[in-house]
């Protein structure tokens, strides 16, 4: 790596986080005197004392800063900006007044499909162990599709201080490392590390204890550019472009189809919260807020370094690395409610109270 790659990245990196650490005590104010404050106390919520919303709009401001000084102009970032205004602006609007989840669902897909029909950013083919796939004309629903997720993945997360942004930092870090070495200095390098240090200011003010959180307009913009840097990568039309974003993701990813698969057993909405996700698990176990986190952080930063390994070392050993972590992500389902609420659920109640008739007989 020579100095001026090094200097390069570290402007990538410092200028956006400067900037944002600056701008957020400010975003502060405007979040109380426009009222974008969450005043949720108690219940599945974490906090115990109203907290502004709005650290999405430093987090976007910080990356647009970092685009004017380092990016360059073109139809496909055109559109990566205008659907992040999108998804900026009906986050703020959610932050503010709490939309119903199908007018958010609504913006998202807006945002996703100038990405798609003006960005021309598609995940149109790919191959792997011999093969050649071109998705043709599914390849616009299946790109729209993996946003969406991408967004979602990183909203259904954001529980507790830290957490969505700590998980996108990690992402950023990940596949900026991987370009970095691999010399792809294109369009998601730069993408990668402002985001890295647009977050990386707003964690200084968003980890326990928090003075902002990142709101809808923060979480739902990360997951955005998340799936914009994914897509980017995978104009190399390899299974590893299409699979290392994902397992970078695994927490939240894991965490939303855990949500999903435990509210359809319960005939719940896939939208209505609970208090089973994997941070709550972990907070039912004793651990504090910030203990949570970081244990997540771990399992994350696990991921992404058997990523690295798998695309820069070793494959053999990247699968070992990967097959241990999700054997642990095994454990962790059978041990908590997860998936399953042990406690209430009919069918573990029948098996508890037959295991307690056994017992008494003998």
């Amino acid at each position: 790596m020579t100095l001026e790659l090094i200097r390069k990245i570290a402007l990538l990196i410092f200028v956006p986080f400067l900037f944002v650490t600056i701008f957020i005590p400010y975003v502060r104010k405007i979040a109380f005197q426009i009222n974008a404050v969450d005043n949720h106390i108690g219940g599945r919520h974490i906090h115990k004392k109203p907290i502004p919303k709005l650290g999405g709009v430093a987090i976007f401001f910080g990356f647009l800063f970092g685009y004017m000084l380092f990016g360059i102009q073109s139809a496909m970032m055109n559109a990566i900006l205008i659907g992040s205004f999108i998804i900026v602006l009906i986050g703020v609007i959610d932050d503010i007044t709490e939309l119903k989840p199908m007018t958010k669902f609504l913006g998202q897909l807006a945002a996703a499909c100038v990405v798609v029909f003006y960005g021309n950013i598609l995940l149109s083919d790919i191959s792997a162990f011999g093969v050649y796939i071109n998705f043709n004309i599914i390849s616009y629903p299946l790109t729209i599709f993996f946003i969406l997720g991408c967004i979602n993945c990183i909203n259904f997360i954001d529980g507790l201080d830290g957490l969505s942004g700590g998980i996108s930092l990690i992402y950023y870090l990940t596949i900026g490392i991987i370009a970095t070495i691999q010399g792809k200095m294109g369009l998601d390098f730069i993408l990668s590390f402002v985001m890295l240090g647009s977050t990386l200011g707003f964690l200084v003010y968003n980890f326990n204890p928090a003075m902002i959180f990142a709101g809808d307009s923060g979480a739902m913009f990360m997951g955005f550019i998340i799936s914009i840097i994914a897509l980017l990568g995978f104009k190399n039309v390899t299974m590893t472009s299409l699979i290392i974003p994902l397992l970078v993701l695994a927490i939240p990813i894991l965490d939303t189809l855990f949500a999903i698969l435990r509210r359809t057993l319960k005939g719940e909405k896939v939208s209505q919260g609970d208090r089973f996700h994997i941070h709550h698990q972990l907070l039912n176990r004793n651990f504090s807020q910030r203990t949570a986190v970081l244990i997540i952080f771990g399992v994350d930063l696990l991921f992404a370094a058997a990523s690295i390994v798998y695309v820069l070392k070793d494959a053999l050993l990247g699968y070992i690395l990967y097959g241990l972590l999700l054997v642990i992500v095994l454990v962790f389902v059978i041990k908590t409610n997860v998936v399953f609420d042990k406690e209430s659920d009919t069918f573990f109640v029948r098996i508890k109270q037959k295991i307690k008739k056994v017992g008494k007989r003998n």
